[in-house]
Order: structure tokens, then sequence, then C-alpha cells
């Protein structure tokens, strides 16, 4: 049986060899594609994994996020014996493929797909009958699930037909076709966790950026003649703030206009799976403590330099009284 994993993780520098195209492949040639997404593709490449052979598709989505598309095939894909030896697999291809930076911090993503041409009777009734097996494939374990567990991890279903199905969940899916139309639902479970990693990748430059203000502002110099930061480490906290902006409207934007009514379908279902929703949510909260941290550092700074300038206004005219008290006593004693 066919399967595909899927590993996306923020791209290292990889010198374009290749132009960028939009996203291609979603069911009746929708009249619309997804917004803004170019994909750049790096090649194919095969080679065995645990005595399994393994095609990878690597591709990188809008020059920021690399994704590995890994197809292979083993028997009894819901045999418990099955999903160890597949687990040794994506364990393989997880260490060989993704970079030591994103093993370092976690940031990466990884999701399963089964694909299935043939079932025992309907698709609703094959994921019914196999339901422990399923829940069990699409979430890696070998523990036995309570019915609630079961239904929470089967529930999201979208039908194109009456014998084509897509389950999702937030760590796996299962693709049923009889005509083998898989790619489609791929791509679209592909833009699903690439907006994931871009929403991740973003939450952490904003908690970057606020560890970098409590450097410069709690760590900085405390000189009462020169309160406050340097206005380059400003003007840098300002424009890491914009481009964090722009990059999550760029984000933001993308998640609009998929494809044809099944491709839109299917999506939200993508987002509901993925938290997509709370993680704008969460990004967006994060930009707007940020953009309060940076109101207030401006305006601390320009009350800094304003109490300088009054202080050199007064010790100005304190010059002048003094000068004005040694002019009259000068006066003074000249006077016989």
């Amino acid at each position: 049986m066919p399967f595909c994993y899927l590993l996306v993780f923020p791209c290292e520098d990889i010198p374009q060899q290749s132009s960028p195209e939009p996203i291609k492949g979603l069911k009746d040639a929708p009249y619309f594609q997804p917004v803004d997404i170019q994909v750049r593709s790096l090649g194919q490449s095969t080679r065995v994994v645990e005595g399994t052979s393994v095609n990878v598709h690597a591709q990188i989505y809008d020059e920021r996020v690399q994704i590995m598309e890994c197809h292979f095939e083993l028997a009894r894909p819901l045999q418990g014996a099955t999903i160890q030896h597949r687990n040794r697999i994506e364990a393989a291809l997880r260490e060989e493929l993704v970079p030591a930076s994103a093993h370092a911090n976690g940031l990466y993503e990884e999701f399963i797909i089964l694909m299935l041409s043939q079932v025992d009777g309907s698709p609703d009734e094959f994921i019914d009958h196999h339901a422990q097996d399923l829940a069990r494939f699409i979430r890696s374990q070998r523990e036995i699930f309570g019915p609630s567990e079961i239904e929470d991890i089967l529930i999201t279903r979208v039908r194109y037909s009456e014998d084509e199905l897509t389950l999702v969940d937030w760590e796996g899916a299962l693709l049923i076709s009889p005509t083998g139309d898989f790619q489609a639902d791929i791509e679209l479970l592909k833009i699903g966790n690439y907006q994931l990693v871009r929403y991740r990748v973003l939450a952490q430059a904003i908690e970057e950026n606020l560890l970098d203000i409590k450097t410069i502002f709690l760590k900085g110099s405390r000189s009462p003649i020169l309160p406050g930061p340097p206005r380059a480490a400003l003007r840098r906290i300002i424009q890491h703030r914009l481009e964090m902006i722009l990059e999550f409207e760029h984000t933001e934007q993308n998640l609009l206009l998929i494809g044809d009514w099944y491709s839109a379908k299917l999506y939200r279902a993508i987002q509901d799976e993925f938290y997509l929703d709370d993680w704008k949510l969460t990004v967006q909260s994060k930009l707007d403590n940020l953009e309060s941290i940076v109101t207030t550092i401006q305006e601390h700074f320009s009350f800094s330099w304003k109490g300088i300038l009054d202080n050199v206004e007064l010790t100005g005219w304190l010059i002048l009284l003094l000068g004005y008290f040694i002019l009259f006593f000068i006066e003074m004693r000249a006077t016989p």
C-alpha cells in the first residue's frame, strides 16, 4: 500500500536552479489558485531506507519553507508490525533530511498519509470497520484507543464523490480514491503544513525580538547622561517589527481562495485540524504585544531626550546666573 510521508521545515539558503511556479494539480482545474504561493522544485531522488525503496521529491515554498515528499510502499499498512516498520523508516528519513538547526529547536512538521484505491464496502464502512487500526495508524501508536478518542481522530471526513473520501487528522490522513487521484489532496495537505510552519517560524521570530529588546533595554547603559537605547538599536527593532507584520499579512493572505468547492472544503478541514486559526490569533496577539512594547520604548526614548534637553537648558540658565553673580562681585570690588 502506498504511503506519503511529509517533512516540512524552514529552508536554509539554497541557490536557485529553477524558476518558481504556482501550485498545480488541484481537482477540476479550478479557476483560481492558492494566493501568492510559489513552488520551486529541487528535484527527485530514490534511496533505500530500512530495506524499503523511498522516492523523495524536494520542494521550496515561497523560498521560506522546504517540503520533502517521501513515497514508499508497505504491505498490510494497518498491522502493528507494519506500523513499527513505518516508524523506523520515518525516523531514518527525519534524521537524514531535516537540518540540524530544525532538529535542535524542534521547528519542523511531519505528516503521514495512507492512500488506498480499493476498500471493502463504502469508504465510511471501511473506516468504521477498521476504526481502531486506523486510529493507531494515524497516531503511530500501538496502544488501544477508547471510543471517544477514536471518534476524535476519525471525525473529520471530506467527500469528493460517493466512492472518494479524505480523512484528516492533525498527525496524518487517509485518502480513498478508486481512480488513484491522490496528488490533489496531497498538495493541499502540503499547503496546510507549510502554513503551520510559517506561523511557528513567525511566532519564534517575535519571541526572539522580545528577547533582544530585553537584552538591550534591561542590560544596557543606565547612564543618567545618555538614557535610553541607541538610535541604531531602536531602528533595528522597528524594522524587524515591520518585517514580521508584512510576513504575517502575507501568510494570512495565503489562506484565502483555495481551488474549487471540494478543494476549499478540504482545506477548511485541514485548517481546523492543524489549528491554523488558533496559530493566527496567537501570532496576532504577539504582534500586538510587540507593537505596544515598541510604542512604549519610542515614548520613553522621546521622553528621555526631552529630559536631557530640559536638563541642558536648566544647566545653561544656572551657568548664566552664576556668571551674573561673578560679574556683580567683580564690579563691586572694582568700585572705589
